[in-house]
């Protein structure tokens, strides 16, 4: 395999929709997904993965049961197997998230809108 750098800001800029991840790298069974995120997700929580979302560009709110945190440029957060969670953007935001390749976006809920089974690469 090939060693190739990857420029996020080409990758993020291949793309205008939102809550529909890319695949941008693998590694040890990790994808590295870039997505742009606008209004909000839906409550979900994954059973067996931790998630990790980095801000690339922007903010948002990961909203929890129990209390909301606001992510700026450059803030990642990890959320716990078992967390239900719902990102929301006011504005659009750049998201890189790190997790297991086994992670549907939804997690433990299907939703028409929302549930993406199969990932593009970029």
């Amino acid at each position: 395999m090939a060693v190739e750098k990857v420029n996020i800001r080409q990758k993020m800029d291949s793309f205008t929709d939102y809550w529909n991840p890319r695949i941008a790298g693998k590694l040890n069974g990790q994808l590295v997904k870039l997505v742009k995120f606008k209004g909000e997700f839906v409550w979900h929580k994954h059973d067996e993965e931790d998630e990790m979302f980095t801000v690339i560009k922007g903010e948002f709110n990961m909203e929890l049961r129990d209390k909301t945190i606001t992510l700026y440029e450059g803030d990642f957060i990890i959320i716990p197997k078992g967390t239900e969670h719902r990102p929301v953007a006011e504005q659009e935001v750049e998201v890189m998230l790190f997790e297991p390749g086994t992670v549907l976006n939804t997690g433990n809920v299907i939703d028409e809108a929302f549930t993406k089974h199969q990932l593009g690469e970029i």
